[in-house]
């Protein structure tokens, strides 16, 4: 029997090399990683949902709106009794993740940040010089959970008023759910307002 030509004995080779890495790389390993994920990181690995009562109601790596529901629909309007999160440029969409693309000499961004300033002291009913930045400002991805610790003491009074708690049992409440900085020193504490907000459900 003649064997084959060395062409076709190339061609048969690398189709089994192409079999073989095919099984390695696009079957055992993607399942190794997931059976090591699911086993040693199972929450992050699932998106690290955040449930109350058995049922999920947000990722505590995605922001969402805490605004007042009317009739089973979003008004829009920031709900008081809530701590809010920053801006999204996106509205919170995943679909739609991103910054506004604006610079800081963008005339359209500055008038938007004056009047996101004016809108969040007139409703946590403090002076416009004290509004942190994240309170007016959106992140790069549009979808960051995470406030600073000063924007979140500055909701205190008014989500205590709406709720008819005691101020220091949410000031406590907040010191709970607040984070360090990164090995201590990186960054600045910080505040996750879905956390936050599902121990606040839970105090009352």
């Amino acid at each position: 029997m003649r064997s084959l030509p060395a062409l076709v004995r190339n061609h048969l080779a690398a189709l089994r090399m192409l079999l073989v890495f095919t099984v390695i790389t696009g079957i055992a390993y993607p399942l190794l990683v997931t059976g090591v994920a699911q086993a040693a990181f199972s929450g992050q690995a699932n998106g690290s949902l955040v449930t109350n009562n058995g049922k999920t109601v947000g990722s505590s790596l995605i922001g969402q709106n805490f605004n007042i529901i009317k009739n089973g629909k979003d008004t829009g309007k920031p709900d008081p009794s809530w701590f809010q999160p920053r801006p999204s440029a996106g509205g919170y969409d995943p679909l739609a993740s991103g910054a506004s693309n604006l610079g800081p000499n963008s005339a359209d961004l500055i008038k938007t940040v004056k009047e996101r300033k004016a809108a969040v002291a007139a409703f946590d009913g403090v002076s416009p010089n004290s509004v942190p930045a994240d309170a007016v400002t959106a992140s790069g991805s549009g979808l960051d959970p995470d406030i600073s610790k000063a924007y979140a003491d500055e909701q205190i009074a008014r989500v205590a008023k709406n709720r008819g708690l005691d101020v220091s049992a949410v000031d406590k409440l907040v010191a709970a759910n607040t984070h360090s900085r990164a090995l201590g020193f990186l960054g600045q504490e910080y505040v996750n307002v879905v956390e936050l907000n599902l121990a606040l459900a839970n105090l009352t």
